[in-house]
C-alpha cells in the first residue's frame, strides 16, 4: 500500500531527500520560478522530518505517521533513525 510506504521510516526519508533536492535545485536557479519550486520542495521535507502526510486523508487514513502506521500494520517503524541494540551481547572488557 502507497500510504503504507509513504508513512514508512524509507517513505519519510525519501520525502526528505526529495523535498531537500527541490528546495536547493529551486534557489539555484535564483529566479522566481525557482523559488516556486523551493516553497513546494519544503511540503515533503517538512512533512517527512515532522511525521505527518498530507496525502493521508485523501485515502481515508489519518494525518499523523504514527497514526497511518498502526492502521496499516508497520509498527516499530517510528523513529527515523533504527534504534541500536539495548544490551551487548558480550560485556565489555577494561583492561
Amino acid at each position: 500500500m502507497l500510504m503504507g510506504w509513504m508513512a514508512s521510516r524509507t517513505g519519510r526519508w525519501t520525502r526528505i531527500l526529495a523535498g531537500a533536492s527541490l528546495v536547493v535545485g529551486g534557489l539555484a536557479r535564483g529566479s522566481g520560478a525557482g523559488r516556486l519550486i523551493a516553497l513546494v520542495g519544503l511540503v515533503p521535507l517538512v512533512g517527512g522530518t515532522l511525521d505527518f502526510c498530507l496525502m493521508g486523508p485523501f485515502f481515508g487514513l489519518p494525518l499523523k505517521g504514527e497514526a497511518i502506521r498502526r492502521k496499516v500494520g508497520r509498527i516499530g517503524e517510528d523513529s527515523l533513525l533504527p534504534h541500536p541494540p539495548l544490551f551487548m551481547e558480550r560485556p565489555a572488557l577494561l583492561h
